[in-house]
């Protein structure tokens, strides 16, 4: 059975932590900035982290 391949694209959007945490950025933090509250800004430029099934399944993605 040949070597599985990394998802190139999840690669590129999660990182894993050194105590194997799965790190996301979160989504709508790049343009429509001006109708945004500051404290709205702040909280979408935070990372988020994965578990459950949706860490799960990008394991799968990373061959991790």
């Amino acid at each position: 059975m040949p070597k599985l391949k990394t998802h190139r694209g999840t690669k590129k959007r999660v990182r894993i932590t050194k105590t194997g945490k799965i790190i996301r950025r979160r989504a709508t933090g790049t343009h429509f900035l001006e109708k945004k509250s500051p404290a709205r800004k702040r909280r979408i430029a935070g990372v988020k982290p994965l578990q459950g099934k949706q860490a799960k399944n990008i394991r799968r993605k990373l061959g991790v």
